[in-house]
């Protein structure tokens, strides 16, 4: 990237300008958002009656409303992604996972970022509580899978990453 400008640092991603030269040789100047990825899980209960997945209902400053999402978070540029997810996962659901399965990564927004996400399934949680983010306002629910399903089809479930990840669990499973 050493042809971009920063012209905006965050704690933990970037604003940048660099030029974008077409086949037909013009050259015109394109902003987008330097991430260093972020992880999603699907945090994953077996129940008695099939399967229930830990989702957050969270505030959204930018929505000016709370939504449905599944646990997700920044990692450092340099960390590992398997040790962001457990990470992440103590801090928004106050469970630990004995496992965790790659279900993929995907670009949430290619059109304006780099971000790529990876997603887990973490499997077999045992209550381990660390400090949430004090930025974060964050209640956690356990619905079942199949309900999840149907709200990603019918638009109940808007976030984008949270229909990848609850699909690509039921394909899954």
């Amino acid at each position: 990237m050493n042809d971009s400008q920063i012209v905006w640092q965050g704690k933990s991603w970037s604003l940048r300008i660099n030029p974008q030269t077409f086949a037909n040789g013009e050259v015109v100047e394109r902003a987008f958002i330097d991430h260093p990825g972020a992880v999603v899980l699907v945090p994953l209960v077996e129940t008695a009656h099939g399967y229930e997945i830990l989702i957050l209902r969270q505030y959204r400053h930018a929505l000016r409303q709370t939504i449905l999402e599944l646990p997700a978070g920044t990692r450092g540029w340099d960390e590992d992604w398997l040790i962001c997810a457990q990470r992440e996962l103590q801090e928004e659901t106050g469970f630990r996972a004995a496992r965790f399965e790659p279900l993929g990564q995907f670009w949430p927004a290619p059109g304006v970022s780099n971000e790529l996400m990876s997603l887990y399934l973490a499997r077999d949680l045992t209550p381990d509580p660390l400090p949430q983010d004090i930025d974060e306002e964050i209640e956690v629910v356990s619905i079942p899978l199949a309900e999840l399903v149907e709200m990603a089809q019918n638009g109940r479930l808007q976030d984008a990453k949270s229909v990848v990840g609850i699909l690509r669990t039921a394909a899954v499973l």
